[in-house]
């Protein structure tokens, strides 16, 4: 009986010290010197920072209040940032965010910009440069969110977003990266609408949303995510893939499908202990090309939970993850410094 008693003691006391994973939504990543910095959803933009991608530290939040601009561009916004994008440019890094009302297309896209990602540094300091640019419910057949950054052959700054309605398009930015270019030039790249979609408040059905656009070679790949997110077990996010040779499309998948007539090729999608696969980033650090998305753990009541998943390309060129990693991969949360 002694024996069971320990036994029992010991099982609760290894549960107790399990290490807690970080749980976020919609990450991204970048990396300052030796330090790796994730970005996610959450009150005022939540951020950790780690030496080796797996140990991660709780830095707190990007905005100690929030966004001037937020409460005008979306009535309903609580404080939760959705779906930022960080970029290094001329020495410093842009932070670009959401502010929007859940299914609803009362959004705006900002940035804010920092000399350094390091909170311990004394010239940290974030500096909102204020809304990029807004969509309006009955006027706007798109959604102002889920922003990415990328920078063309001429150097030239392109920002993707979008969410369901109309699908994701991409616009062109002026020099400083704070503003749109004048003359605007805009593309659409991907929808599952078959070009129907109204300008309502409310979302229809084309479920795609979150575009980030990897350069890679001679092609820029857009990842996007499919399905719908934040629905626990029912949820059916998974990301896909098309590419083109020119940033603003078009987007072909590998069977030649346009992702503009519904479009793209699987990457990665759930299985029976991960929900909800998506909202991807992708990067190449140290010479290695890494996927960065959010999954639900079945075992852990569909928590969140980040993953960082080493990609590879195949032989025609296609992105390849390892659908074991999801399970390999496990973050570990510090305690805030």
């Amino acid at each position: 009986m002694k024996y069971v008693l320990s036994t029992v003691a010991f099982a609760l006391a290894a549960a107790g010290c399990m290490a807690k994973e970080v749980s976020v939504h919609d990450p991204v990543m970048a990396k300052e010197g030796d330090t790796y910095y994730v970005f996610s959803t959450g009150p005022g933009i939540t951020f950790y920072s780690s030496k080796d991608m797996k140990n991660w530290t709780p830095e707190g939040r990007v905005f100690k209040g929030q966004p001037v601009w937020a409460k005008k561009a979306a009535p309903t916004f609580d404080d939760h940032i959705w779906a930022p994008d960080v970029q290094f440019h001329n020495g410093k890094y842009y932070l670009y965010y959401s502010v929007s009302g859940f299914g609803k297309n009362t959004s705006g896209i900002g940035v804010t910009v920092n000399k350094t990602l390091n909170p311990r540094s004394p010239d940290y300091k974030w500096e909102d440069q204020g809304m990029v640019l807004q969509s309006v419910p009955n006027r706007d057949d798109w959604n102002a969110i889920d922003p990415n950054v990328i920078q063309d052959e001429k150097g030239d700054a392109w920002m993707s977003f979008g969410s369901f309605w109309s699908g994701l398009k991409i616009v062109k930015l002026n020099k400083e990266w704070t503003g749109l270019a004048e003359p605007q030039e805009w593309h659409a790249i991907a929808s599952r609408t078959n070009g129907a979609s109204g300008s309502g408040e409310k979302a229809g059905v084309g479920e795609i949303e979150a575009p980030y656009i990897f350069k890679k070679g001679d092609y820029y790949y857009q990842f996007v995510s499919f399905g719908l997110c934040c629905k626990k077990a029912d949820s059916t996010y998974h990301v896909m893939v098309g590419r083109s040779k020119a940033v603003t499309g078009p987007y072909l998948d590998k069977n030649g499908a346009d992702m503009m007539k519904g479009g793209g090729s699987l990457v990665i999608a759930g299985d029976k202990d991960w929900k909800g696969l998506g909202h991807n980033s992708a990067y190449t650090f140290d010479g290695k090309d890494y996927l960065v998305l959010h999954a639900y753990e079945t075992a852990d009541n569909y928590l969140q939970k980040l993953k960082i998943m080493e990609m590879k390309f195949d032989a025609a060129g296609w992105p390849l993850v390892n659908q074991a990693d999801l399970n390999q991969y496990r973050s570990n949360q510090l305690s805030a410094k």
